[in-house]
C-alpha cells in the first residue's frame, strides 16, 4: 500500500528510472507492478533481464530472484538473477544497492519505505561511502512496520525522514523532471 501512495504520484518526465524492491514471492510482483501502472503517470513493469534503464520508467525487482544493475555493451541495464536469498531475501535490497557501486551515475536517490528488517542498510552504507547518494526514509508514524527506515535512521545513513505523502515529492526534488 505504502508503494500505492508514492508511484502514482511521480510525473511521467521523471529524470531517471527507478527500481523497487518489494520483498514478495514469484508472481506477486508481476501483479504488483501492473497495478501500479494503471494508477500511475509513469510507466511500472516488473523487471527482465536485460531491460535497459529508462528515464520515467518504474522496474519492480522480480519475485524469487535477485536484481543488479549492470553494464553490458556500454549500457546500463537490469539483470534479473538466480542468486540466493541474502538474509532469507529474495530481493534483496542491499544486493541491488550493492550493484550501483560501479555504475556511472552522478547521483543516486535511495527511498526505504516501512518494512521488517534491515534490508537496503548495507548496501546504502556501502554506496554512501563511495557514491554521491541521498537517502529517504519513511518517517515511524506513517509506517505499518518501521523496522527498515529504523534501520537507515539508526546507522545515521537518512537525508531525511519523510512522511509517507512526502516521499513523492522528494523523489522529484532529488531526481528532477525532463
Amino acid at each position: 500500500k505504502a508503494l500505492q501512495q508514492v508511484v502514482p504520484r511521480l510525473q511521467k518526465n521523471l529524470d531517471a528510472p527507478m527500481v523497487i524492491v518489494q520483498h514478495m514471492p514469484v508472481g506477486f510482483t508481476e501483479t504488483l507492478a501492473n497495478r501500479l501502472n494503471e494508477l500511475s503517470e509513469v510507466t511500472v513493469k516488473e523487471a527482465a533481464d536485460g531491460d535497459v534503464l529508462t528515464k520515467g520508467t518504474v522496474y519492480v525487482a522480480k519475485g524469487g530472484s535477485q536484481l543488479r544493475v549492470v553494464k553490458r555493451n556500454g549500457t546500463f541495464v537490469l539483470a534479473v538473477t538466480d542468486e540466493p536469498a541474502r538474509n532469507a531475501l529474495r530481493p534483496c535490497a542491499d544486493i541491488l544497492y550493492e550493484s550501483l557501486l560501479e555504475s556511472e551515475y552522478d547521483d543516486i536517490t535511495c527511498v526505504v519505505l516501512t518494512g521488517m528488517g534491515r534490508d537496503g542498510t548495507v548496501g546504502i552504507k556501502q554506496l554512501n561511502d563511495k557514491r554521491n547518494i541521498y537517502v529517504i526514509g519513511q518517517e515511524a508514524s506513517t509506517c505499518t512496520v518501521y523496522g527498515m527506515p529504523r534501520a537507515l535512521q539508526e546507522a545515521g545513513l537518512a537525508d531525511e525522514m519523510l512522511p509517507l505523502e512526502e516521499v513523492a515529492g522528494a523523489i522529484i526534488e532529488n531526481v528532477g523532471v525532463r
